[in-house]
């Protein structure tokens, strides 16, 4: 099944979970969508081999920006109606406090949605959303 056909079948289906199975990154960090009326929120389960500081243990960076940098492609395509992949066209995160081992929560905000290039918010959180993991930018482009 190609990404384009995961992309209507889950708008069709409002299944989710095919088109995270499309995703060879989202489905290496078993990442899962939980969508609530006109919100999503994507949900990086714990798991000890994304662990890069084992003394403290903490989720190790490249996880943690790698599954908010995955839960913007996912929100562009479930917010959009094109079933074309955004591409990333920069990225950046502010870690604001260690990731602890636990189930990790992303939630995302549409900046600015133009005709080619889209800019979201991403805030990762463990237990309190007030008190966020890391915050991301991202600006992506679009095709229609």
């Amino acid at each position: 099944m190609t990404l384009c056909d995961a992309v209507r079948k889950a708008r069709e289906n409002n299944d989710w979970d095919c088109l995270i199975r499309a995703i060879p990154f989202s489905v290496f960090l078993r990442l899962r969508m939980e969508v609530h009326g006109d919100s999503l929120t994507c949900i990086l389960p714990a798991q000890e081999r994304l662990v890069g500081n084992p003394w403290l243990p903490a989720l190790h960076g490249g996880a943690t920006a790698g599954f908010m940098e995955c839960a913007a492609i996912l929100f562009l395509l479930w917010h959009r109606d094109s079933v074309a992949m955004p591409k990333t066209v920069d990225f950046t995160i502010d870690y604001l406090r260690s990731g602890k081992v636990q189930d990790t929560y992303a939630t995302m905000q549409m900046v600015k949605l133009g005709a080619r290039m889209a800019n979201i918010r991403v805030t990762a959180y463990q237990a309190n959303l007030d008190k966020p993991i890391a915050v991301g930018h991202g600006n992506f482009l679009l095709t229609p």
